[in-house]
């Protein structure tokens, strides 16, 4: 009997050590994770726990010294700039290595790996745009045209994967562990499909919508609700620039033909509207210190680990500090001892879409100026976690890839529509990054610019010396106007990008009278620049807020500058509602005590800030909610995609056409005016602010926004941030939405010795056990900084730890 229970037990061990080793679904082998040596548990342990002061790199040429201070912040001091980017992967690598292999998989279309099939459709999505093909252009033109950069990412990717060597089972970022894979080895390769990471995650486009409405609205009424610039134009460029060059000419064909079916695409997801970047530079003469003072705060996506790896970057000629890109070389923000940048997005449209006719079925040929030319395949494999390959075949033509085709996306056999895009030329952003680093001057700012293509962005500048710049920099295609708006005939050569702007035509200014340089996403240029240009998602209120507080101050100090970086005053707001509260007659509804009178009372009484614990701006972004969904409704509800009209459009139309026919809706048999819809809307919100009250307890700003720093997995939810207390809003300058926000917040001024000060919304560390994963947090939504001044080379007592890299 003994021996039948021994067989027994062990039977079960086996069986439940077999069980403990397997994956079932998407639960990962337990066994692995509960390991009390290798699992879950060795991933509580905080970077300063783990130090060690020497570790051997091979390839360096003389040691390397990293002082990390006390926010785990690694100041790298290296001899030579080989040993310093070996090193930079290295040290980047072991805080950051799960996010930096993670975010280039999903450049690459290769989530399906990690996830399993339900990512198919968004890998699908990623290569047919063209992200690892641009990627592989990339690299090809920086091996062929700067061997010396390329030297640099090679060594940077060395670092990385010596990293990745000495990686051992206990100390595997614990999403390895969860998720049941293992990094891969890094290469220049993954380096650049970064970049054009942050291209996708920038660009947005909608021709195939403008296509549609096109159709819909008809070109006047679409010229009317989407003009070309707005009534309240205040440009990235001073409105008064004069503009000291020859323009290229180009002439709009006569009798353009637009393709006008109705387009039924699932289209691509776009760019969060209303939020975006700010920057700006104040010269000397608005400063209390007589230094010139710069400011840069990027609004991405809130998530963790954080988006930007803070470090200080060291060599006997140069000494740089700022926020980098876990992956990429280089600081992104930042400064040195001579000059400082920063980037926002410049929100050109660089993106366009061509109509493709095919010979037939099998694609091998397509229409171009009559004529029957070569089409290309590319045949990609997606690896899909668990499953068997998902193939899907992409088929390129001179414009670029075919994104929608019967196979994807599209409900008619007859759509083949290709992507043309500027992230696809041969360039080289790295090497922009590179000299900014090093760079000392105006000239030296400029210079770097001009290896910049994509994604356009407005650069901004301030130097030891007393300039401040700024530069809207990418490659544009030269346009006739309107070109690139729809969707084009892929067929007819009048609709080719005939060229491209000239770099040095590129808007720019240079120590304008002013006093200060500004970007908030807004228009680059006013209507005197002579080139085209055009972009669906212009901010209109950011930009108007930051340049009025900007002129009217004076003897500003780096206080000042964090103040207005976590200004929240809503200037849309400030537009909207005594338009809408004059529709209702709100202060007869106040002195006449209706029912919700304190509604009323709390709007009427507001001071346009949007302060986390103000109920106010919860009741205004209801009510506008409601409001833009009443106007638009019978556009929203449309069968084809579209885009609506901004809110800076939609508050115009309600201030000066109350009457206008578009208020009125076709599905019911009165004539509705904009007064219908406001008194419906606010109806809509007095419903859901109870309901707010009844299920949240509360309506303040902080628990309807809701801001959430977010793991890159969603699901893991224990890794993410709900409800973190602060203020701002999408179209403010502190743009604090739910899931978006000031990534990065900088300040330096420019003296002697530069003073500087950053923060951002998470921690150093990408291990969510670490005290450094989310040290950050606290100080960014409270709009407080740390301090980022330059260090030299200090007693290691004085650092959290000191790690000497021997070769």
């Amino acid at each position: 009997m003994k021996y039948i229970s021994f067989a027994i037990a062990l039977i079960i061990t086996i069986s439940l050590g077999v069980a403990l080793s397997l994956q079932f679904g998407s639960i990962p082998p337990l066994g692995k994770l509960l390991d009390p040596n290798h699992g879950f548990w060795q991933n509580a342990y905080s970077e300063d726990q783990l130090a060690k002061e020497e570790i051997k790199l091979s390839g360096l040429s003389s040691s390397v010294i990293i002082q990390y201070d006390e926010n785990l912040i690694p100041h790298i001091f290296a001899q030579n700039e080989l040993d310093l980017y070996r090193a930079q992967g290295y040290v980047t690598a072991q805080n950051r290595l799960w996010q930096m292999e993670f975010q280039t998989m999903a450049a690459a279309g290769r989530i399906s790996e990690i996830v399993g099939s339900m990512a198919i459709d968004l890998d699908r999505m990623t290569r047919r745009k063209g992200m690892p093909f641009a990627a592989e252009q990339g690299i090809q033109f920086l091996e062929n045209t700067d061997p010396e950069t390329f030297k640099l990412v090679q060594a940077y990717a060395d670092g990385v994967n010596q990293y990745i060597e000495s990686l051992t089972d206990a100390r595997m970022p614990i999403e390895y562990k969860i998720l049941n894979y293992r990094p891969e080895k890094w290469s220049p390769y993954k380096s650049l499909l970064l970049l054009k990471y942050m291209a996708d995650m920038l660009v947005g486009d909608r021709d195939l919508e403008y296509t549609n409405l096109h159709t819909i609205l008809g070109p006047e009424l679409l010229d009317k609700l989407f003009p070309l610039f707005p009534e309240e134009n205040d440009p990235v460029i001073e409105a008064d620039k004069t503009w000291d060059f020859t323009p290229l000419q180009v002439t709009k064909p006569e009798g353009v033909v637009y393709p006008n079916d109705s387009i039924f695409v699932k289209t691509m997801p776009q760019p969060e509207p209303g939020v975006g970047s700010n920057n700006w530079a104040v010269a000397g003469s608005k400063s209390a210190s007589g230094n010139p003072i710069l400011a840069n705060d990027p609004h991405l996506s809130l998530n963790l680990p954080s988006l930007w790896y803070a470090m200080q970057l060291t060599t006997p000629n140069h000494s740089v500090k700022g926020a980098t890109l876990p992956g990429a070389l280089g600081i992104i923000s930042g400064f040195n001892e001579n000059i400082a940048w920063g980037v926002t997005n410049a929100t050109r449209d660089t993106r366009d879409w061509y109509a493709i006719t095919f010979k037939n079925d099998d694609r091998t040929e397509y229409l171009y100026n009559d004529q029957w030319i070569q089409s290309t395949f590319r045949i990609e494999e997606i690896k899909v976690k668990g499953e068997a390959s998902y193939f899907d075949t992409v088929v390129y033509t001179h414009h670029g890839p075919v994104v929608y085709d019967q196979s994807f996306r599209a409900e008619r056999q007859d759509v083949n529509f290709a992507l043309k895009w500027t992230a696809h030329l041969p360039s080289n952003e790295q090497k922009t990054f590179l000299l900014l680093n090093k760079g000392k001057s105006h000239e030296d700012y400029i210079a770097a610019l001009d290896h910049y293509t994509s994604p356009a962005q407005n650069f901004v500048f301030a130097s030891q010396s007393g300039d401040i710049a700024m530069k809207v920099q990418g490659r544009f295609p030269l346009k006739w106007e309107g070109q690139g708006k729809f969707l084009m005939d892929g067929n007819d050569p009048k609709m080719e990008w005939k060229d491209f702007i000239p770099i040095e035509h590129n808007a720019a200014t240079l120590n304008p009278t002013r006093g200060f340089v500004s970007s908030a996403n807004q228009h680059s240029v006013d209507p005197s620049y002579p080139y085209y240009v055009f972009d669906n998602s212009f901010e209109h209120y950011r930009n108007r807020r930051l340049n009025q507080r900007l002129a009217e101050m004076n003897q500003i100090t780096i206080a000042d500058m964090m103040e207005l970086q976590f200004d929240n005053f809503h200037l849309h707001a400030f537009e909207a509602l005594p338009v809408m509260m004059n529709y209702i007659q709100a202060d007869s509804l106040i002195n006449a005590g209706v029912e919700h009178v304190s509604y009323l009372k709390d709007l009427a009484d507001w001071n346009f800030f949007t302060f986390p614990n103000q109920t106010a701006p919860t009741l205004f972004h209801l009510w506008w909610r409601y409001l833009h969904r009443s106007v638009w409704e019978d556009l929203r509800k449309s069968e084809l995609p579209v885009v609506l009209p901004n809110n800076y459009q939609t508050v115009k139309l309600l201030a000066n056409e109350p009457n206008s026919s578009l208020f009125d809706k076709k599905t019911t048999g009165i004539i509705e005016t904009a007064k219908d819809h406001v008194m419906a809307s606010f109806d809509s919100m007095i419903v859901q602010v109870k309901k707010m009250e009844q299920d949240k307890g509360d309506y303040t700003w902080a628990n309807q926004k809701n801001t959430t720093i977010q793991h890159l997995v969603p699901n893991f939810k224990s890794f993410s941030y709900e409800g973190v207390y602060t203020g701002g809003g999408a179209g403010i300058l502190n743009a604090t939405s739910e899931r978006h926000g000031a990534s990065w917040r900088m300040v330096v001024e420019l003296g002697e010795e530069p003073e500087a000060f950053g923060i951002y919304p998470g921690g150093q560390s990408g291990n969510p056990g670490s005290k450094y994963y989310d040290s950050f947090l606290k100080k960014w939504a409270n709009g407080e900084y740390v301090n980022f001044k330059l260090k030299k080379m200090e007693n290691s007592q004085t650092s959290l730890f000191s790690t000497t890299l021997k070769p």
